[in-house]
């Protein structure tokens, strides 16, 4: 099998260097070049043909986001993972790249005990996310996902235990999404009316500060207000709330209001925020009246979330895999059975609002169930 072919983008000989050493000291890579700038980093893409790019933000000349855009505008497929220093431009400009179709990002080691701990950590994270790139296998990341995609076309309702039922009217839509998910999100919700009639829950892996700034870029894009979840918000449609970085986000019922809480649990599927956690908590106060999305993202967190939606008598829809950019998700979804329609990106917006807008004229729903116990109880609320 030959070595996948990485071109580093950095304006540090230094981080170029110990980046080159990294990552050809794995056996299935190979640095195919490297360049200090945007202008040699784009001539040298067609000559030395690489599987992925790493490249910085902060450059002299065209800065890092420039030359995302440039390389997406000639290369869309080229797999492009963001290699920066938090310290040196922050958190917004990362979201900008990611928003711009960067697949992924690591960040640069600072206040690491030594220069061998520093590339430890790099050899971990980014080794790891470069194969999940370029490996079709990594990529597919559940059993049978393929024979699976390959047996029901894009938008074909699955078999399953309510599919010829009367759908129940949405009151609340929930969003799980991860690795791709910044730019998943930018298209989907500009799809949504200002007068959009429910609300929008969302979860995606992010750390804090991060979520954040992705919640202020979604707003700038969408008629909706987007806002960085707090505790005791409440639930209210033409509004969409992101879960805060390192917080899990449920929903309770509060009298006649559902409220928002976040909580720092333990972590669940490696994950916090997570999207188990999350659709329990809406499967439990909304019952069958829940709509939910499963897009792109690594592992298989959602998977058991989406169980108890579906045991609820709700509905989940799940992207698919040639428009997401790991299918590993919503794959898990779909390979289970819980998912009512399998869908590409560009389809997914329009059916939310098309559900959504099913039997708004038909009187009040079922009322929300009480709040029994659940996993946030005793926990300090954020």
């Amino acid at each position: 099998m030959s070595k996948l072919r990485i071109l580093i983008v950095d304006d540090s000989v230094v981080v170029r260097r110990v980046l080159s050493s990294v990552l050809s000291s794995d056996p299935d890579l190979e640095v195919a070049g490297s360049a200090p700038n945007e202008r040699i980093a784009l001539a040298k893409i067609p000559q030395v043909n690489p599987d992925l790019v790493t490249l910085d933000i902060a450059m002299p000349e065209m800065d890092g986001l420039q030359t995302l855009a440039a390389i997406r505008k000639t290369y869309p497929h080229l797999p492009v993972i963001m290699f920066s220093s938090l310290a040196e431009r922050g958190a917004a400009p990362t979201v900008d790249a990611l928003l711009l179709g960067a697949n992924d990002y690591v960040m640069k080691p600072t206040n690491v005990a030594s220069l061998a701990s520093g590339i430890d950590r790099v050899r971990d994270e980014l080794v790891s996310k470069i194969k999940v790139y370029c490996s079709t296998s990594a990529v597919l990341s559940v059993p049978s996902a393929r024979s699976l995609a390959q047996a029901t076309d894009a938008g074909q309702l699955l078999t399953k235990r309510k599919s010829g039922s009367l759908s129940p009217r949405v009151d609340v839509v929930v969003i799980g999404v991860s690795t791709g998910g910044p730019n998943a999100l930018a298209e989907i919700l500009p799809c949504f009316p200002a007068d959009f009639p429910v609300p929008i829950l969302i979860v995606q892996h992010m750390p804090p500060l991060f979520t954040r700034f992705l919640a202020e870029r979604l707003a700038s894009k969408s008629r909706l207000p987007v806002i960085e979840a707090e505790s005791d918000q409440t639930v209210t449609p033409q509004h969409a709330w992101l879960a805060p970085g390192d917080f899990h986000m449920v929903v309770q019922k509060d009298g006649g209001a559902v409220r928002i809480r976040t909580y720092q649990g333990p972590p669940e599927n490696s994950c916090r925020p997570c999207v188990d956690v999350l659709f329990r908590s809406v499967a439990e106060v909304y019952g069958p009246h829940v709509l939910a999305v499963v897009m792109t993202g690594m592992g298989q967190d959602g998977l058991r979330g989406c169980k108890c939606i579906d045991e609820a008598g709700g509905h989940v829809l799940v992207q698919d895999e040639a428009s997401s950019v790991v299918w590993g998700m919503p794959g898990f979804v779909a390979h289970a059975g819980f998912a009512d329609r399998v869908l590409p990106l560009d389809q997914l917006g329009p059916e939310i609002l098309s559900r959504t807008r099913e039997h708004r004229d038909a009187g009040p729903s079922t009322p929300l169930r009480a709040a029994g116990p659940n996993a946030t109880a005793g926990q300090s609320w954020r």
